[in-house]
Protein backbone atom coordinates (compact mmCIF):
# COMPACT_ATOMS: atom_id res chain seq x y z
CA UNK A 1 0.00 0.00 0.00
CA UNK A 2 1.97 2.90 -1.21
CA UNK A 3 0.72 6.35 -1.81
CA UNK A 4 0.73 9.66 -0.21
CA UNK A 5 -1.79 11.22 2.03
CA UNK A 6 -2.24 14.92 2.00
CA UNK A 7 -3.84 16.90 4.76
CA UNK A 8 -5.45 20.22 4.18
CA UNK A 9 -4.63 23.12 6.44
CA UNK A 10 -7.28 23.89 8.99
CA UNK A 11 -8.61 27.37 8.50
CA UNK A 12 -9.49 28.41 12.02
CA UNK A 13 -11.26 31.61 12.89
CA UNK A 14 -11.92 33.17 16.25
CA UNK A 15 -15.16 34.87 17.21
CA UNK A 16 -15.39 36.96 20.37
CA UNK A 17 -18.90 37.79 21.46
CA UNK A 18 -20.63 38.96 24.62
CA UNK A 19 -23.99 37.44 25.45
CA UNK A 20 -26.33 39.23 27.81
CA UNK A 21 -29.18 37.68 29.70
CA UNK A 22 -32.74 38.44 28.67
CA UNK A 23 -34.05 36.38 31.59
CA UNK A 24 -32.44 35.36 34.90
CA UNK A 25 -29.68 32.73 34.87
CA UNK A 26 -30.24 29.97 37.42
CA UNK A 27 -27.16 27.94 38.34
CA UNK A 28 -27.14 24.49 39.89
CA UNK A 29 -23.64 23.13 40.38
CA UNK A 30 -23.56 19.66 41.92
CA UNK A 31 -22.27 20.39 45.44
CA UNK A 32 -19.36 18.65 47.17
CA UNK A 33 -21.74 17.64 49.96
CA UNK A 34 -24.07 15.87 47.52
CA UNK A 35 -21.12 14.07 45.92
CA UNK A 36 -19.88 12.93 49.33
CA UNK A 37 -23.35 11.65 50.25
CA UNK A 38 -23.57 9.60 47.05
CA UNK A 39 -20.06 8.19 47.52
CA UNK A 40 -20.83 7.35 51.15
CA UNK A 41 -24.03 5.53 50.17
CA UNK A 42 -22.18 3.55 47.47
CA UNK A 43 -19.48 2.58 49.96
CA UNK A 44 -21.98 1.47 52.61
CA UNK A 45 -21.30 4.29 55.08
CA UNK A 46 -23.75 4.65 57.93
CA UNK A 47 -26.60 7.07 57.31
CA UNK A 48 -26.50 10.26 59.27
CA UNK A 49 -29.59 12.09 60.41
CA UNK A 50 -30.58 15.08 58.33
CA UNK A 51 -29.44 18.40 59.71
CA UNK A 52 -31.55 21.55 59.34
CA UNK A 53 -31.25 23.10 55.90
CA UNK A 54 -29.47 26.41 55.37
CA UNK A 55 -30.93 28.02 52.21
CA UNK A 56 -28.14 30.60 51.90
CA UNK A 57 -25.41 27.93 52.19
CA UNK A 58 -27.19 25.68 49.68
CA UNK A 59 -27.47 28.59 47.26
CA UNK A 60 -23.75 29.33 47.56
CA UNK A 61 -22.91 25.62 47.14
CA UNK A 62 -24.83 25.67 43.84
CA UNK A 63 -22.61 28.49 42.46
CA UNK A 64 -19.71 27.88 40.11
CA UNK A 65 -16.77 29.71 41.73
CA UNK A 66 -13.73 31.07 39.94
CA UNK A 67 -10.24 30.92 41.50
CA UNK A 68 -10.45 34.67 42.22
CA UNK A 69 -13.69 34.16 44.19
CA UNK A 70 -15.98 35.48 41.46
CA UNK A 71 -18.83 33.59 39.86
CA UNK A 72 -18.67 31.65 36.61
CA UNK A 73 -20.66 29.41 34.33
CA UNK A 74 -19.48 26.38 32.28
CA UNK A 75 -18.41 27.14 28.71
CA UNK A 76 -19.69 23.71 27.66
CA UNK A 77 -23.27 24.81 28.43
CA UNK A 78 -23.02 27.44 25.68
CA UNK A 79 -21.55 24.93 23.24
CA UNK A 80 -24.40 22.52 23.96
CA UNK A 81 -26.98 25.28 23.51
CA UNK A 82 -25.49 26.35 20.17
CA UNK A 83 -25.28 22.74 18.95
CA UNK A 84 -28.93 22.22 19.91
CA UNK A 85 -29.86 25.42 18.06
CA UNK A 86 -28.00 24.11 15.02
CA UNK A 87 -30.33 21.12 14.94
CA UNK A 88 -33.33 23.47 14.91
CA UNK A 89 -31.69 25.27 11.97
CA UNK A 90 -31.36 22.02 10.01
CA UNK A 91 -27.67 21.33 10.74
CA UNK A 92 -26.80 17.85 12.00
CA UNK A 93 -25.70 18.03 15.65
CA UNK A 94 -22.66 15.84 14.96
CA UNK A 95 -21.54 18.27 12.25
CA UNK A 96 -22.10 21.26 14.53
CA UNK A 97 -20.11 19.69 17.40
CA UNK A 98 -17.04 19.41 15.20
CA UNK A 99 -17.36 22.83 13.58
CA UNK A 100 -16.56 24.99 16.61
CA UNK A 101 -15.38 25.05 20.21
CA UNK A 102 -16.36 27.45 22.99
CA UNK A 103 -12.99 28.06 24.62
CA UNK A 104 -12.44 27.88 28.35
CA UNK A 105 -13.85 26.01 31.31
CA UNK A 106 -15.69 28.37 33.65
CA UNK A 107 -16.51 31.72 32.09
CA UNK A 108 -16.84 34.75 34.39
CA UNK A 109 -20.34 36.11 34.93
CA UNK A 110 -20.47 39.90 34.84
CA UNK A 111 -23.30 41.57 36.67
CA UNK A 112 -24.68 41.68 40.16
CA UNK A 113 -23.94 38.83 42.56
CA UNK A 114 -26.41 36.00 42.96
CA UNK A 115 -29.72 36.29 44.74
CA UNK A 116 -31.39 33.41 46.54
CA UNK A 117 -34.08 31.66 44.55
CA UNK A 118 -36.34 29.08 46.17
CA UNK A 119 -38.52 26.76 44.11
CA UNK A 120 -40.62 23.72 44.86
CA UNK A 121 -39.20 20.72 43.04
CA UNK A 122 -40.46 17.19 42.58
CA UNK A 123 -38.08 14.40 43.56
CA UNK A 124 -38.75 10.71 42.93
CA UNK A 125 -42.21 9.20 43.32
CA UNK A 126 -44.06 12.49 43.58
CA UNK A 127 -42.28 13.77 46.67
CA UNK A 128 -41.56 17.49 46.77
CA UNK A 129 -38.82 19.55 48.34
CA UNK A 130 -37.45 23.06 48.10
CA UNK A 131 -34.47 23.86 45.89
CA UNK A 132 -32.31 26.83 46.86
CA UNK A 133 -30.31 28.07 43.89
CA UNK A 134 -28.45 31.20 42.81
CA UNK A 135 -30.08 33.50 40.30
CA UNK A 136 -28.20 36.14 38.33
CA UNK A 137 -29.90 39.13 36.71
CA UNK A 138 -28.61 41.17 34.98
CA UNK A 139 -25.79 39.02 33.60
CA UNK A 140 -23.27 39.00 30.76
CA UNK A 141 -20.69 36.42 29.69
CA UNK A 142 -17.90 36.78 27.14
CA UNK A 143 -17.53 33.85 24.74
CA UNK A 144 -14.41 33.09 22.72
CA UNK A 145 -15.27 30.63 19.96
CA UNK A 146 -12.71 28.92 17.73
CA UNK A 147 -14.31 27.61 14.55
CA UNK A 148 -13.42 25.79 11.35
CA UNK A 149 -14.00 28.31 8.57
CA UNK A 150 -14.42 25.46 6.08
CA UNK A 151 -17.40 24.16 8.06
CA UNK A 152 -19.15 27.28 9.38
CA UNK A 153 -18.94 31.05 8.99
CA UNK A 154 -18.82 33.71 11.68
CA UNK A 155 -22.21 34.97 10.49
CA UNK A 156 -23.75 31.49 10.80
CA UNK A 157 -22.29 31.14 14.29
CA UNK A 158 -23.72 34.50 15.39
CA UNK A 159 -27.14 33.48 14.10
CA UNK A 160 -26.91 30.14 15.93
CA UNK A 161 -25.96 31.95 19.16
CA UNK A 162 -29.03 34.17 18.80
CA UNK A 163 -31.21 31.13 18.14
CA UNK A 164 -29.68 29.30 21.13
CA UNK A 165 -30.32 32.27 23.40
CA UNK A 166 -33.94 32.51 22.36
CA UNK A 167 -35.04 28.89 22.11
CA UNK A 168 -32.56 26.75 24.09
CA UNK A 169 -30.99 28.81 26.89
CA UNK A 170 -28.51 27.75 29.58
CA UNK A 171 -28.82 26.80 33.24
CA UNK A 172 -31.78 25.44 35.15
CA UNK A 173 -35.34 25.83 33.93
CA UNK A 174 -34.28 27.00 30.46
CA UNK A 175 -36.59 26.95 27.40
CA UNK A 176 -35.18 23.60 26.24
CA UNK A 177 -36.43 22.15 29.56
CA UNK A 178 -39.87 23.81 29.49
CA UNK A 179 -38.73 26.88 31.41
CA UNK A 180 -38.23 30.54 30.70
CA UNK A 181 -34.88 31.24 32.33
CA UNK A 182 -31.29 31.37 31.03
CA UNK A 183 -32.24 33.12 27.79
CA UNK A 184 -29.72 35.47 26.20
CA UNK A 185 -28.86 37.51 23.11
CA UNK A 186 -25.73 38.71 21.41
CA UNK A 187 -24.77 42.10 22.81
CA UNK A 188 -24.44 44.55 19.96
Amino acid sequence: MSGSISLYELELGELRVTVEGTSPLICHRFSEKAQEQIEGKQQGAAKRGKSPRDPQAEMLDACYRLPDGGYGFPAIAFKQAIVRAAKAAGIAMTDARGAFQVDGDLLPIRGEGPTLRSDRTVIGQGKTTMAYRPQFMPWQIDLVITYNERAISAEQLLNLIELAGFGVGVGDWRPECNGQFGRFRVRR
